[in-house]
């Protein structure tokens, strides 16, 4: 601008200095409004007039002393072109009044923006769903275009479930819902997932409604777990049990199911109260149970496929959705506790014997040993108690040997008959596994599948041989071996016996052991013959009581006008005629 010319002082008209002079605070009022006004306008959206139009700009007029352009390709619409005309109003946005070209700096981009917030805002209030286009990807979300307006995606909110490939919805409108908004800062984040929650449950509320047991409905697998899998009905869920997904025995739902995968299914239970909704997919099949006792009679021989091998037996599928269980201790007539899968293996063929057929609880009891012959029918025939045979010793436990008798039976020989004298323990380490040796067969059972054998029934009894003519009841002479406050311990030539306390004597004063002495002679009566301990069991008492039982008998009662102690008298005055006299040690007593 050229600079003012100065003005002479005495040329100034003196009304004009009065009323700048005498005005001022009016004029200084004016100016602050004027430039108040300006600061306004700047960072404003205000309408304009084209008024010229070029290949890549548009110039505006908007009411300053200079116009301003704008870039054509800030005017394109939907279809990538701006369709414009010289005269049309168009809204823009004030940047600054005059840039370094002298023009004043507008944007449409800007002006569309501010467009945007408003009518956001109004919506954000409102709880309105907006519409986008997601365009970018950006450090944990994405950004999306809300006409104008750039939002942030984050990428937890695209959708219900994680979503891992999001380029499908790239580039296409979609329903958004404004979670928070800072105009201040320029932020505005939103969700996909709160949109279609919303459309869910809407949809989950009509589905509901709709919903009986007995309807057939399609859906979607959307988890599986161990137990069996959701199914996706189109906003409401229901759970596939393992048991229902299959007439046939499955493990595992994954063998037979996958996430996304579409499937029918049919409500089976549907609880109104807590809307769970149990489903099933074998039931729009038919049952192949309702065929079962005509297809499998009890007694008949079937062929098999082993499905499944469990610790207490095995599995074998006879057909479609059928299936029938081979407990372990009908697997095999000899193998006594082996695990099932050391007699067969999985998708092995086998025949079986249906047992029993079980239609309440849908169970159906199969034989594998029955379908081969009885080895014990045919060792019962060939052996009986008595036998003498030699065998293998195929293992050895903490009760004693087990001895083969042919390739398939073994027979036992226990602890206690093992030896005659030792111990069982100390008998069976003699022994270890692949001797042979010589047994006796003490007992066959083809009922019970058990042969008892014994190796010290090969020779006789040394117990037996030592009673000789001892029984129970008889009087024998001992020699006092051991004296101790509960007894007496005695020897009856090369048996081994035990006097208690008790029956030291009929009188109780004189059931003491310090009465007798390591090495006396005493006559006792045997009370019990213990072959599992090997020893006697003798009563003096006994032996006293059984003496006047037979002094009364022979020598009369009181009644005959004799006292009790004349007939013992002459009872013990006979015995001592009849017999020599013993010697006593010093300080026994009769």
């Amino acid at each position: 601008m050229a600079k003012a010319a100065k003005i002479p002082a005495t040329n100034i008209n003196p009304l004009t200095v009065k009323e700048i002079t005498g005005e001022k605070e009016s004029f200084a009022t004016m100016l602050d409004e004027s430039f108040g006004s300006v600061k306004s306008f700047v960072g404003s959206v205000v309408e304009g007039t084209i008024i010229g139009l070029d290949s890549e700009c548009v110039t505006i007029d908007v009411g300053l002393k200079s116009e301003g352009r704008i870039p054509l390709r800030e005017f394109a619409g939907a279809s990538g072109k701006a369709e414009l005309k010289i005269g049309d109003k168009v809204e823009v946005f004030v940047e600054r009044l005059e840039n370094k070209d002298g023009e004043a700096g507008l944007s449409r981009e800007k002006a569309k923006r501010e467009e945007s917030w408003v009518l956001l805002e109004k919506q954000h209030k409102a709880n309105e769903r907006v519409t986008g286009i997601i365009f970018g990807r950006v450090k944990g979300g994405f950004t999306v275009d809300l006409t104008g307006a750039v939002a942030f995606l984050p990428g937890s909110q695209v959708d219900i479930r994680p979503v891992r490939d999001v380029s499908p919805l790239f580039g296409t409108p979609q329903p958004f819902m404004i979670l928070k908004m800072d105009r201040a800062r320029g932020n505005i984040v939103v969700s996909r997932r709160a949109v279609l929650e919303e459309s869910r449950a809407e949809a989950r509320t009509e589905l509901v409604s709709n919903l009986k047991e007995g309807q057939e409905l399609q859906g979607v697998v959307k988890n599986i777990t161990d137990y069996g899998a959701f199914i996706d009905l189109g906003g409401v869920d229901g759970l596939l049990h393992v048991t229902d997904i299959s007439w046939k025995r499955i493990n595992h739902p994954s063998e037979v199911l996958a996430v996304g995968q579409t499937v029918n299914v049919k409500i089976i239970r549907f609880n109104e109260e807590s809307q769970r909704i149990s489903l099933g997919m074998k039931q729009m099949e038919g049952d192949p149970w309702q065929s079962v006792v005509e297809k499998f009679k009890i007694g008949e021989k079937y062929k098999g496929r082993v499905t499944n091998i469990a610790d207490y037996g095995a599995f074998i599928e006879l057909g479609d959705g059928v299936e029938g269980l081979v407990h372990v201790s009908e697997m095999s007539w000899t193998k006594k506790n082996v695990h099932p899968g050391k007699i067969v293996s999985t998708s092995q063929e086998v025949e079986v014997k249906v047992l029993d057929v079980d239609m309440v609880k849908r169970r159906i009891s199969l034989g594998l040993k029955q379908c081969t012959a009885n080895p014990w029918q045919n060792l019962s025939a060939s052996r009986k108690a008595g036998d003498v045979i030699e065998g293998e010793i195929r293992n050895i436990t903490e009760f004693g040997l087990f001895v083969g008798i042919d390739e398939q039976i073994d027979g036992m020989v226990h602890l206690s008959d093992i030896s005659w004298s030792e111990a069982g323990e100390e008998a069976l380490k003699k022994y270890k596994k692949g001797d042979t040796v010589k047994v006796k067969i003490l007992e066959v059972d083809a009922d019970k599948e058990r042969v008892s054998l014994g190796i010290k029934q090969l020779d006789s009894d040394p117990f037996e041989d030592s009673l000789g003519g001892v029984s129970k009841g008889a009087v024998v002479t001992c020699t006092v071996t051991a004296v101790s406050d509960k007894g007496i311990d005695v020897s009856v030539g090369a048996l081994t016996g035990f006097i208690r306390k008790g029956d030291l004597s009929r009188e109780r004063s004189e059931q003491r052991g310090d009465r007798f002495a390591v090495g006396e002679k005493v006559d006792a009566k045997v009370i019990k013959i213990d072959r599992g301990s090997r020893k006697l069991e003798l009563s003096i008492k006994a032996r006293e009581i059984e003496e006047d039982k037979q002094a009364m008998a022979e020598y009369g009662s009181s009644d005959s006008g004799a006292s009790l102690g004349d007939i013992l008298g002459a009872a013990l005055q006979q015995k001592k005629d009849a017999k020599p006299k013993k010697t006593k040690k010093e300080g026994s007593e009769e």
